[in-house]
């Protein structure tokens, strides 16, 4: 149960200016006219006016004077006052005479004192009388007591009555602040567990309430509502809110002020905000502070804040030592700060501890480690134990956790996902899981999916007339995602699709990229194009990258220019290297050609 009781809230005496002549300031005006009040109440109490023993008795107590207070009260409830029995009662109450004071209170209640029904109430309560108690607080909730309304409502809540919903809306309406806001928890609460229609429902009625608290003053209301705020995007009125609740002196609106402030810009004003919130112990804002402090390079200070979260209560203040240390180098130290944190329930800890002790060669104790973080709902855990099995060739284990990643959105085990569903001939799942990894930015996954749409389509139909007006098709469009993100084959595909439309100056720029990256067919098929263009000797540097790197056409290709400008020599060391190279339709060339060469040098 989130419970928080109302604040009490000081307000300070305003300070007037003494005009010129002796006219008394406001304040003293009305001290005066309290004075006067009081003498003439005495005087009507003193000739036996109950009402005004009763009023004078009530302001007595009020200025903490219980011994001026006492006789008034007793007097006026002789006489039958239920308001003076209900004072006395809460009089004797503060003497600590508590059961005298529960029969005044009866008395008053009984006499429909909806007032003294709730001190009683509250009284049978702290007793553990809870019939009692409750008999009475329904006696004042019943008659419109906002307090009894909440108590009875708090009362059931504890009880795990379904009634307390209906009394706290009640103590809600009737403007208690504290009844506000653990309505709209509960509501808030009840909506995480509905459909999506019914929890949108709620969020209206949600914020109504915390507005309604928060307006009251209630510091926790206007964090929640500050981020329901925030959620929606009105990033200016969660300010408010925050600031508000954050003055108030609530850690966590503090540390919320300075995430919006760091998000619009204002690192230095989001700074003075997270110390606030991390010197009252919010362990979130000293984490926060770390990593300001790590991202400037002063580790020392980062560690600092770092273990300070940690003090708090935040776990993550250990996750984050770990990641500081394995930064440095210090990898004993990140791996105690690992084991701290997986140990507490921390299931990127649990993870990032896999992976150190993968690296250390122990996948024997990195495997239940990853599984903990798994289950516990990491996603890339899952990812990792599915490379994990790979490894050791349990495809079949392998993909069950790959597709677990997928579902939840992790872009690598969806195209792993793919392209076991591809090899299996599942076309229309390799598909849907390539999509998935695609869009979420995977240039493999682009490149794959366009390979596979590519495979459908029907070929470009014959133009009979006119000029061939070129749509570009889905699968080109996938190719150039891919291309534009560094995929050399993609890249390499592109520009043979480019070439194939008579665009040569944009299947060169692709071909150059793919080959200066290091693709051997980009560098083939760009020494290809130079050529027809009439850049013979340039296209040779191309083919001789190509070649080196185990191109065997482009080895070919080589010895041919060689074997037509007379360098015969040259010519049969590249042939020789096509034959080793292949495919076998170029080694047969080759052989031909090398051959050939042999003959001529040897004539």
């Amino acid at each position: 149960m989130d419970v928080m009781g109302d604040k009490a809230t000081l307000f300070e005496t305003g300070r007037f200016v003494q005009s010129s002549g002796e006219e008394p300031a406001r304040d003293e005006m009305g001290d005066m006219g309290e004075a006067a009040e009081e003498v003439r109440l005495r005087f009507a109490a003193e000739t036996g006016d109950t009402e005004a023993a009763s009023v004078l008795g009530a302001m007595l107590l009020r200025r903490g004077d219980l011994d001026g207070a006492e006789p008034y009260l007793r007097a006026a409830t002789a006489a039958g006052d239920r308001a003076a029995a209900n004072n006395l009662g809460v009089l004797l109450h503060q003497r600590g005479y508590a059961d005298e004071a529960a029969g005044w209170w009866r008395i008053a209640a009984v006499a429909g004192s909806a007032a003294a029904a709730h001190a009683l109430g509250r009284h049978h309560r702290e007793r553990g009388d809870e019939p009692a108690a409750e008999y009475w607080l329904r006696q004042s909730a019943e008659q419109g007591h906002a307090l009894g309304a909440y108590a009875l409502a708090d009362l059931l809540e504890h009880r795990g009555d379904a009634d307390a919903e209906h009394w706290m809306r009640a103590a809600a309406e009737r403007g208690h602040r504290e009844a506000a806001y653990r309505l709209a928890r509960a509501l808030d609460r009840k909506a995480a567990h509905e459909d999506e229609a019914a929890a949108d429902n709620a969020v209206e009625e949600v914020e109504q309430w915390y507005r309604q608290a928060a307006a009251r003053g209630h510091r926790r209301a206007a964090l929640h509502l500050g981020a329901i705020l925030e959620k929606r995007g009105e990033l200016k009125e969660a300010g408010r809110w925050y600031l508000t609740s954050a003055k108030d002196g609530e850690p966590q609106a503090a540390c919320a002020l300075g995430f919006l402030l760091r998000d619009a810009g204002d690192t230095e004003s989001a700074a003075v905000w997270w110390l606030r919130a991390a010197q009252d112990g919010d362990g979130n804002a000293a984490n926060a502070l770390g990593a300001l402090h790590a991202e400037r390079g002063e580790t020392q200070t980062a560690e600092r804040w770092y273990r300070a979260a940690l003090d708090a209560g935040d776990d993550n203040g250990a996750y984050n030592l770990g990641l500081l240390c394995a930064e440095q180098g210090r990898t004993a130290q990140a791996e105690q700060w690992y084991r701290r944190a997986a140990y507490a329930g921390h299931r990127e800890a649990a993870n990032a501890l896999a992976i150190l002790l993968l690296q250390g060669g122990d996948t024997t104790g990195a495997e239940p480690w990853f599984s903990k973080a798994a289950e516990a709902g990491s996603v890339d855990a899952a990812f990792n134990l599915g490379i994990l099995h790979a490894g050791r060739g349990e495809e079949p284990v392998a993909l069950r956790w790959y597709e677990r990643a997928a579902a939840a959105g992790h872009t690598e085990a969806a195209l792993q996902v793919g392209i076991a569903r591809l090899r299996e001939g599942d076309e229309q799942e390799a598909e849907r899981h390539l999509r998935c990894a695609a869009g979420g930015g995977s240039a493999e996954a682009a490149y794959r999916l366009a390979t596979v749409l590519d495979a459908r389509r029907p070929p470009e139909p014959a133009h009979e007339l006119g000029e061939i007006v070129h749509e570009k098709t889905e699968c080109e469009e996938w190719y150039e995602r891919a291309a534009s993100q560094g995929h050399r084959r993609a890249q390499v595909r592109v520009g043979m699709l480019a070439a194939a439309r008579g665009d040569v100056v944009e299947a060169a720029r692709w071909y150059r990229s793919a080959a200066e990256a290091g693709s051997r067919n980009g560098a083939f098929n760009l020494g290809l194009l130079l050529a027809r263009e009439g850049s013979e000797p340039e296209a040779a540097g191309w083919w001789a990258r190509a070649a080196d790197a185990g191109h065997g056409r482009a080895a070919l290709r080589l010895a041919l220019v060689y074997a037509r400008q007379g360098e015969l020599a040259e010519g049969q060391k590249w042939a020789d290297r096509a034959v080793a190279l292949g495919p076998a339709e170029v080694a047969k060339r080759a052989g031909r050609l090398r051959d050939a060469l042999r003959e001529e040098l040897s004539a």
